[in-house]
């Protein structure tokens, strides 16, 4: 549904030329959600705009929905829905009537257009919210009234770029129930940036990180924090002598990556760390080393990002 090879796209400033994009190379595939991370600056935005016709891109080649976005950028609005950071409706435009005006531009008779803003307003739960203006609605309102928008004309893709910034929990874990159950019924292809990485964990297929205008990662969210990030082994002994041992001694540890010693404390990154720490407690044990608190954290996607880039996601989607 999604296919990108080689894009690039320069801005030129008074004083130097920024690659936006160097490079980008992708696939997605029809129903799929994936993920699009990367820290502010990194070019998912960018890239997100070339592949919704919003920029050309300098070279290199791209289709979304069969369709070149360079020599058919028409056509690829027709088959997509894009809901973008800010609100889609004018402020003070009723919502219902921003439905009819989106449907109209997108060539649906009135009949049609009206017929449809029903059944999504009611699908996404703003039904009586028809005479409202956007700017009079809440957080979680205004994003499911932008979703709506997006949908008019059923597109077969779906571009959501950061879509739950800004709302409070009850209102994302809302939005993201209704999410899945446009997925559910509609088997819609969905390209999502976020900052928020539990949603890119727990909802994405796959996940894409980008840094420097590059794609430096691409794969199930499972893959990636196992190859790339491991589980954390934390074993606090009684001694700095034990520990330095323990630290020699989770080294040769099978599938030990690394080890890292802080005073008292030894850290490990390792795959299956869960297995793999009753055996460190057994050695360390066997060398007579007291053993004073044990854990294992399961790594998340900041750890995966961390590991890339060497910077946490969260402190860039904070700053």
């Amino acid at each position: 549904m999604i296919s990108a090879r080689d894009l690039t796209r320069s801005f030129k400033t008074k004083t130097e030329t920024v690659e936006a994009v160097r490079g980008l190379s992708l696939d997605v595939a029809e129903g799929e959600l994936v993920a699009f991370l990367g820290p502010n600056g990194a070019g998912k935005s960018t890239s997100v705009r070339l592949l919704t016709t919003l920029l050309p891109p300098d070279s290199g080649t791209a289709t979304v929905g069969g369709h070149d976005v360079v020599a058919n950028p028409v056509e690829v609005r027709r088959v997509i829905g894009y809901v973008g950071q800010g609100t889609g409706g004018g402020p003070y435009h009723m919502v219902f009537d921003e439905l009819i005006a989106q449907g109209r531009a997108q060539r649906m008779s009135d009949a049609a257009s009206r017929k449809r803003a029903g059944e999504l307003m009611e699908m996404l739960e703003i039904t009586g919210l028809e005479k409202r203006t956007a700017s009079s609605l809440s957080g979680g309102q205004r994003r499911r009234a932008d979703i709506a928008i997006g949908l008019m004309h059923t597109p077969k893709i779906l571009f959501l770029d950061e879509p739950t910034t800004g709302l409070d929990p009850h209102s994302r874990a809302n939005l993201w129930e209704h999410i899945r159950k446009l997925r559910k019924e509609t088997g819609m292809t969905i390209f999502l940036t976020t900052h928020y990485l539990e949603e890119a964990d727990t909802e994405a297929e796959r996940v894409m990180v980008m840094d420097h205008g590059l794609l430096i990662a691409d794969d199930t969210p499972a893959r990636l924090k196992a190859n790339l990030a491991g589980d954390r082994i934390t074993v606090t002994l009684t001694s700095e002598k034990e520990a330095s041992d323990a630290a020699a001694m989770a080294e040769r540890l099978p599938g030990a990556r690394d080890a890292v010693r802080d005073g008292m404390t030894v850290n490990v990154t390792a795959e299956g760390g869960e297995a793999l720490l009753p055996e460190f407690i057994r050695r360390l044990h066997e060398a007579g080393a007291m053993v004073a608190t044990a854990s294992v954290r399961r790594p998340t996607l900041d750890d995966v990002f961390l590991g890339l880039t060497g910077r946490s996601l969260r402190d860039t989607a904070a700053a």
